[in-house]
């Protein structure tokens, strides 16, 4: 098993405490960490009426020594979560941005 990393500390307790923010009313929130590969997940998962819902609500990946933003659907940015958190923008990829605007903007392209 891999080693508790202080990045894998910091992603698991943002997405905790973004689910604290934003608690479910029909829905259900679901963790799914994954440190030995580097997955952190949080669903959303139940009903609207008949129509099933069940998302990513947030996705991070920790790959080379970076943070891969692939999936964010909060307001204030997982990015600014974790900027707070003392992790620099250069480690810092918005992965659901297309690669040619990574490049442009102020986080690391990959």
């Amino acid at each position: 098993m891999a080693p508790v990393t202080q990045d894998d500390e910091i992603v698991e307790r943002i997405l905790r405490e973004v689910a604290r923010q934003y608690p479910a009313q029909k829905n259900r929130t679901v963790f799914s960490f994954d440190r030995e590969n580097g997955q952190f997940v949080l669903l959303r998962e139940g009903w609207d009426g008949y129509k099933r819902n069940h998302f990513a609500w947030i996705h991070v990946e920790a790959r080379d020594g970076k943070l891969w933003i692939h999936r964010d659907g909060t307001e204030q940015g997982i990015a600014n979560d974790l900027l707070t958190a003392g992790i620099p923008k250069e480690r810092i990829v918005l992965a659901f941005q297309h690669p040619a605007r990574r490049e442009r903007g102020d986080f690391a392209a990959a």
